[in-house]
């Protein structure tokens, strides 16, 4: 069984190798119980946050057996929401990315350093 962490770094992974942009992981296990993680990516357009999506949804339930508890989009394709329980990925355009400002709303977690290997 996969812990939160590893699923959480694989999905950062799988937004990396599909161009996803400015990729933070946010460890939110002191400052909320909605999950371990927040995994907040932008994409360059509505299709590309779909396929960003898209791609991490098959990838955590096929390789890491986490089973998608929820999928929500935001005004046609802008942001889109998945929950896996301990991980919530937000992936955004860029300008609804500024907008929402996450890392600001949530400043107190610990941002986890991310380094994806070639």
């Amino acid at each position: 069984m996969n812990t939160p962490r590893e699923i959480a770094m694989y999905a950062a992974k799988i937004l990396d190798e599909r161009k996803g942009l400015g990729i933070k992981l946010l460890e939110v296990t002191d400052v909320t119980s909605i999950a371990d993680y927040f995994l907040i990516c932008t994409g360059t357009s509505n299709t590309h946050v779909k396929t960003l999506c898209d791609s991490v949804e098959e990838a955590v339930a096929d390789e890491m057996g986490e089973k998608l508890l929820h999928r929500e989009g935001h005004r046609g394709g802008t942001w889109v929401l998945l929950d896996f329980g301990c991980l919530v990925v937000h992936v955004f355009t860029n300008e609804t990315r500024e907008f929402y400002d996450l890392e600001r709303l949530w400043n107190d977690a610990k941002e986890v350093p991310l380094t994806f290997e070639e």
